[in-house]
């Protein structure tokens, strides 16, 4: 049986999971599960993930969820090249440390502006406060700061010389911004020539595809339709105001 990949190119775990599958040409199945129109909570996507997220896998009768626990399990079951999670232990400590750090920092931080900058305001219609957007924006230049300060130094990539799942990871989280609109790499050279080694290294037809739903983000939100959303109004009001 085919592995099958559920996904919303939306999502930054998404596009992690989907570069690195297609850049170590790993055969899957696609399965589109669209986020604004709430089908991670049908029945059907609950049978493949009870915690309702995604990217999740079927492989055969497993199933997996958490995209940094995905692609360590493709990792392992494909034996991608080594630059990805390096057998090196300090290598892949690198790598870990940045894995560990951004479940609370630049992923939720670039989400955050995403949702107060586009999703908010142009889909659901409310007002975002002044001080709101402001802090969120001091919270995401404090995890780009630390992202060029201390996790790419002097660096080409996190780890070393090559690129690897904690660039993937950083690249896509940072892109979510910019996504709403906000250009994270202006006045940030280091984090700008990064950016390109990576884009480069993952391929620029690639990432350029994969991006291409989020940075197409504000046309997307002029057009949709907020009555989508507002069933969930009140929880994405609470969780981002």
């Amino acid at each position: 049986m085919v592995l099958e990949i559920y996904l919303d190119l939306l999502s930054q775990p998404c596009r992690s999971v989907y570069i690195f599958s297609k850049k170590n040409n790993i055969q899957f199945e696609y399965k589109k599960v669209s986020l604004m129109a709430g089908e991670h909570h049908g029945e059907e996507f609950g049978k493949i993930s009870v915690m309702r997220k995604v990217p999740a896998i079927r492989d055969g009768d497993f199933c997996l969820g958490e995209s940094i626990a995905i692609m360590q399990y493709l990792v392992e079951k494909y034996g991608t090249p080594d630059h990805w999670y390096p057998a090196d232990l300090q290598k892949r400590a690198r790598v870990n440390e940045y894995l560990s750090w951004q479940h609370s920092a630049m992923r939720p931080h670039g989400s955050k502006i995403f949702w107060l900058r586009l999703m908010i305001p142009v889909v659901l219609g409310e007002e975002v406060p002044k001080d709101k957007m402001d802090a969120a924006v001091e919270d995401l230049d404090g995890s780009l700061k630390l992202m060029e300060e201390k996790f790419l130094q002097d660096r080409p990539f996190i780890a070393g010389e090559e690129i690897s799942l904690a660039d993937l990871v950083a690249v896509v989280e940072i892109m979510q911004p910019v996504g709403a609109g906000l250009d994270v790499f202006d006045g940030r050279p280091k984090l700008s020539a990064w950016r390109d080694r990576v884009r480069a290294a993952i391929g620029a037809e690639l990432f350029d595809e994969a991006h291409q739903r989020i940075l197409s983000a504000q046309e997307m939100a002029q057009s949709m339709d907020g009555s989508k959303l507002q069933h969930f109004k009140a929880r994405i009001l609470k969780m981002f105001l």
